[in-house]
């Protein structure tokens, strides 16, 4: 009887803690409330930035392990926490979510779907990095293709959609981005030859509202960009979490790389709409404006880095731009509005162009061309940056990324599409480890001159955040977490986590306390202050 009066006030408890609703209102103005972390980028312009100020640079050397979350079933855990109203929400792998209490870190309830057990995954691992929230509401993609709308006080399933046939490939490894009563969600599979969507489903229902393919039809603007047929087995995927600027009502969404990877023999054209941003009208699914980085891409150097939406002053005058730091190696500024290209620069070593035109179009250095005996060509094939989240901060006024130094010899060689197989027509080859290195560099986010660097000994797969205590937060493929002066790049504090990162950092607080949490090997940790 004890026991059952126990487990009824513990769920008592649990639920009191979850009753609270997040309204698309309070995503939208979410600077409003530092303590939560309301989207996978924090908000909708996807900064990376906290006006949490507890932790500082004055502090942060009292940093220590608060509490620890370990993984049911080890794997590569790439999650972004979400937290709101004293609950975290992360996914684990492959695509398990779960509730945790952020004070103690203990689980309140864990959902696990059913995924097949021939599931497919090419070219992207049984992996998830993160879940959305609205209302009482959490959701997640699976590995299978499918969408999940759960309960988020029981962890209990309200409904479960079929997105796309993982048959053929597809799958969702990326965090839906929650807009209005919308679940955006994109898709995983270009190195299946898919051809890529993106997808809005009613919030409370599941129903879908309308589906956008990545790549033209016949008869539609763009698919003359494509060599008869190979449009059909195109790419384009959509697997990293889109961005949102609520007054222009425009949803901003990096697009993938075409299909087959590596030989290009039979898609002759500038492949539209993969190596793409595109600028999207929520409500309808409408495409408003494209901008290419990469056209006719053959070296895998997709568009799915984080498109980051910040103001700031070009030639004297206020702009509202997007900003990203792109895979194959230039940072670009380009109005928000229209697509129209500003600037443009390479933040790292590449070897494949001589810079960019006055359109932000790629002047291509000839013979640069995977080969069937190996073409050197910087970056690699995971870039000079990936899909891991970069920063800006208002307060410094810097754009930070995470940036890798390697190349990689190409390889091409013929390949026939077979649905659900690999679909990549070559291969490549990194550069021994002592070739490689990377770095956390600052930007000049008007131009992308590079401000200050920050090494490290090797390429990372860690994002970056920047807060109000003047901080930046980063960790390495090694284990190492750290903190560097936000305005000069100097390191104010490291632990060892004893697992590689391949996340995101974020922060939040609790009972008035800071928090900085990183998913590190198996485990995620979350550290504050101690005296």
């Amino acid at each position: 009887m004890k026991k059952i009066i126990a487990l009824t006030v513990l769920y008592s408890l649990c639920f009191s803690v979850l009753d609270a609703q997040v309204s698309y209102e309070r995503i939208a103005n979410a600077e409003n409330e530092p303590s939560g972390w309301f989207t996978y980028s924090g908000n909708y312009h996807s900064t990376r930035y906290s006006s949490l100020s507890q932790i500082n640079k004055n502090n942060v050397q009292k940093l220590a392990p608060v509490w620890v979350y370990q993984l049911k079933n080890p794997g590569t855990f790439e999650t972004t926490p979400i937290v709101a109203d004293k609950v975290m929400y992360i996914s684990e792998p492959p695509s398990t979510v779960t509730a945790i209490d952020i004070a103690t870190g203990r689980s309140i309830w864990s959902y696990t779907p059913n995924i097949p057990k021939d599931v497919k995954f090419p070219g992207y691992g049984p992996l998830n990095r993160g879940v959305a929230i609205l209302n009482n509401n959490i959701y997640v993609g699976t590995l299978n293709a499918h969408l999940l709308c759960l309960d988020a006080r029981s962890g209990v399933l309200k409904w479960d959609v079929v997105v796309a046939d993982n048959k053929l490939g597809y799958g969702i490894t990326g965090a839906p981005l929650a807009v209005n009563n919308k679940i955006i969600v994109g898709i995983s599979g270009g190195e299946a030859g898919i051809r890529g969507f993106l997808d809005a489903f009613d919030a409370t229902t599941g129903k879908r509202v309308w589906h956008l393919y990545t790549i033209p039809a016949k008869g539609e603007p763009g698919n003359e960009t494509w060599e008869g047929d190979s449009w059909k087995t195109g790419g384009a995927p959509t697997w990293v979490t889109g961005s949102y600027d609520k007054e222009l009502n425009l949803l901003y969404w990096g697009i993938g790389n075409p299909g087959p990877d590596w030989n290009a023999d039979h898609r002759a054209g500038d492949n539209l709409y993969t190596c793409s941003v595109l600028a999207i009208n929520p409500e309808t699914g409408k495409l408003a404006w494209h901008f290419q980085f990469t056209p006719h891409d053959t070296h895998d150097w997709d568009a799915n880095q984080i498109p980051v939406l910040i103001d700031v002053k070009v030639g004297g005058v206020l702009r509202k731009v997007l900003a990203t730091a792109n895979r194959n190696g230039f940072y670009y500024v380009l109005d928000r509005k229209t697509g129209k290209f500003i600037a443009g620069k390479a933040y790292a070593r590449q070897t494949w162009a001589k810079g960019l035109d006055s359109t932000g179009r790629p002047i291509l250095i000839p013979g640069k061309e995977p080969t069937e005996k190996g073409n050197l060509v910087y970056p690699s094939l995971q870039g000079a940056t990936n899909w891991f989240s970069p920063s800006y901060s208002p307060g410094t006024g810097l754009f930070y990324v995470s940036v890798r130094e390697i190349g990689s010899l190409y390889f091409k060689r013929e390949v026939t599409y077979k649905p659900g197989d690999y679909f990549m027509g070559g291969g490549e080859q990194m550069l021994p480890g002592d070739n490689a290195w990377g770095a956390v560099r600052a930007l000049d986010p008007a131009t992308g001159n590079i401000k200050w660097e920050f090494k490290l000994q090797s390429p990372p797969w860690c994002g970056v955040l920047s807060t109000a205590g003047g901080l930046i937060f980063s960790g390495t493929t090694e284990g190492n977490f750290f903190a560097l002066d936000a305005e000069t790049g100097k390191s104010k504090w490291q632990f060892q986590t004893g697992g590689g990162i391949y996340a995101n950092p974020m922060t939040f607080s609790v009972n008035g306390q800071q928090r900085i949490a990183i998913a590190a090997g198996n485990t995620l940790m979350v550290f504050g202050l101690v005296q």
